[in-house]
């Protein structure tokens, strides 16, 4: 039986993640969780997020020239990331037409979209390159 453990290490990663609130990379969990308790190891942090997101528990997000981060959102959701300070926010929306037009009339089976946005955000727009 492969049943799920609820460890300690997995407790306080997940409540980094929400208390963090930045769709934070493995690397900020691991500050987070090293303030209180310095005692866990990068190894554990990382491996934990990997088997986190592996199991449903949080939401990996990879973007391209950018380390994983995690989102604890794990309802269908897509995410903008901002090409300057690296924010990353959730966009909610519907791309219903989008994706019916690939499964129905591509024929395609569908297992999950992970769908980025990039650009500048507001506060980096309006700065003065």
């Amino acid at each position: 039986m492969n049943k799920k453990r609820n460890t300690l290490q997995k407790q306080l990663i997940m409540n980094a993640v929400r208390e963090l609130d930045i769709h934070a990379s493995a690397e900020q969990v691991f500050a987070h969780v090293t303030e209180k308790h310095s005692s866990i190891s990068k190894a554990t942090i990382y491996r934990n997020l990997k088997q986190m997101a592996e199991s449903g528990e949080l939401l990996e997000i990879g973007i391209p020239g950018s380390a994983a981060h995690y989102d604890h959102n794990c309802h269908e959701h897509y995410h903008f990331m901002c090409e300057n300070c690296e924010r990353i926010v959730d966009v909610e929306g519907d791309i219903t037409d989008i994706f019916n037009k690939i499964k129905y009339e591509e024929k395609i089976e569908i297992t999950g979209i992970r769908l980025s946005f990039v650009g500048l955000c507001e506060k980096c727009k309006s700065k003065p390159m």
